[in-house]
């Protein structure tokens, strides 16, 4: 195998320093005190060889295992490693996919080509389940049916999924834990639930799938239970490889068949895929591969051990802390908090990112206060005192703030906008009516969230939704460069 050489000359040296400067605009990703969307095992060599493993397959293609077997034979010991850590019997397949939201929406599409006999087919979701599941109801036409949680415990609620159930259920929806407030739902409960309709059940243990398995008195919740028939969980998060992998497992093939593609009608070679991808970079595969076998079972089972008991310390400290409250035990390594009504939980963020620490906005949702989310990642677990003084400095900051204010004429304007109505210029009016239009129709974003947050919050979750797709979609506009002056030198 050939690899490219190290880029030299001053056209290299000038672009490498452009990235760097990009980048510098970013959140860390290393150093534990990004609380959200990246991992961070604190294992320096497993960081520099899933680099190294990255570029050395970056351009193998994973389309075609006979072309590249290398891509292959690294998906199928991946899909090992997560069977066996995840009890699948044998018999069980798997595949290897770009994250959790592509695991999830090939698990809802297997389990919908499964039942064609059901005119329109349907799904019972926890309010709790990763939105994921929402998107894959949108993109593949399968009902999502959304049931309240135990209001006490934020858990899904088995007796009210089975009243919700009907003849359309083709699936029941498990999280090992919930995203939004790290508890683990009662599996065993609604895998026997859809045993008991005739449906498929799938658990998200997308963020959970690498940690739970060692950690002790942790309810029966992976493949080991009958009845779940599917579960995804992302290697880019708690075995800490490089984006994007996730792994969903099936508990025997018959189960996968669904969402594998075949299409030999045109004059080309014949697709064949296992994912709703066809051109994969073995980059992330081989990455994967390598910093699993580097850090191994004993190295996971110690990264989540720390890091679960960092959790809990933070938790514990949260217990003395005015203002701040836990808002369900942490069945893992998530935290979500709450605020009384003496500060609120968007003032809590800005300060903790004045003091370093990035921690994220959660809205009101239902009956749900909002509240802050916490990742814990093993790169977090020696610095519990640290998080806890930022909380303690940043919650005393957002008190003596005192609740941030929705302006009363912006207040005016969310409760006579109609999301199905919000044209472009109503959404113009209103940026700039909260100082938010930046440049030539584009997004001006402040410094401090907090107000925007409260605006957001104030809003039901349809027209937060239209408003947020309006940001993102003045964000996503192109740049016109100028001429190039690139070209080797």
């Amino acid at each position: 195998m050939t690899t490219s050489a190290a880029p030299t000359g001053p056209r290299a040296a000038e672009v490498l320093d452009e990235l760097r400067a990009l980048r510098a605009a970013d959140l860390p990703t290393h150093g534990g005190r990004t609380l959200a969307y990246v991992y961070d095992s604190g294992l320096a060599e497993a960081d520099a060889l899933g680099r190294e493993a990255l570029a050395m397959f970056s351009s193998a293609n994973g389309l075609d295992p006979t072309a590249f077997p290398s891509i292959q034979r690294m998906e199928n010991d991946l899909v090992g490693r997560a069977a066996t850590l995840l009890h699948a019997p044998r018999g069980a397949v798997g595949v290897v996919t770009s994250g959790g939201t592509e695991s999830i929406l090939l698990a809802v599409l297997a389990a919908r080509e499964a039942a064609p006999h059901v005119a329109s087919p349907s799904m019972l979701l926890p309010a709790s389940a990763h939105a994921a599941f929402r998107k894959a109801a949108e993109y593949l036409g399968v009902r999502a049916v959304v049931v309240d949680v135990d209001p006490v415990t934020l858990r899904a609620d088995p007796a009210a999924m089975a009243e919700a159930a009907d003849g359309s259920t083709i699936l029941v929806v498990a999280s090992a834990p919930s995203y939004a407030h790290g508890v683990v739902d009662p599996v065993a409960a609604l895998a026997e639930l859809a045993l008991d309709l005739g449906a498929r059940c799938h658990v998200d243990a997308c963020i959970g799938g690498w940690v739970l398995p060692h950690l002790d008195d942790v309810p029966p919740w992976d493949l080991a239970v009958d009845g779940v028939t599917s579960i995804s969980v992302d290697l880019h998060k708690y075995a800490y490889t490089p984006k994007g992998v996730s792994v969903l497992l099936h508990r025997d093939a018959g189960l996968r068949r669904g969402h594998l593609f075949a299409s030999a009608d045109w004059p080309g070679y014949t697709m064949l895929n296992t994912t709703t991808q066809s051109t994969r970079s073995g980059g992330p595969v081989a990455a994967a591969w390598a910093v699993t076998r580097f850090v191994g079972d004993e190295g996971y089972a110690r990264l989540a051990r720390e890091t679960h008991r960092a959790t809990l310390e933070v938790a514990r400290a949260v217990g003395d802390l005015d203002g701040l409250r836990v808002v369900a035990p942490p069945g893992s390594t998530l935290l979500a908090l709450a605020t009384d009504d003496t500060c609120d939980v968007f003032t809590v963020a800005d300060e903790m990112l004045a003091r370093g620490w990035f921690v994220q906005p959660q809205m009101t949702f239902r009956d749900l206060p909002p509240t802050l989310h916490l990742t814990f990642s093993a790169a977090t677990a020696a610095a519990v005192p640290e998080v806890v003084d930022a909380l303690r400095g940043s919650v005393a900051a957002a008190r003596a703030a005192g609740p941030v204010r929705l302006d009363p004429s912006l207040a005016g304007m969310l409760a006579h906008l109609d999301p199905a109505t919000l044209d472009d210029a109503g959404f113009a009016g209103l940026l700039a009516a909260a100082g938010l239009a930046g440049d030539d129709g584009g997004v001006a974003l402040p410094a401090r969230m907090a107000p925007v947050n409260a605006l957001l919050d104030a809003s039901p979750p349809a027209l937060r939704e239209a408003l947020l797709l309006g940001v993102l979609d003045r964000l996503s506009r192109p740049t016109r460069p100028g001429p190039s002056t690139g070209g080797p030198r």
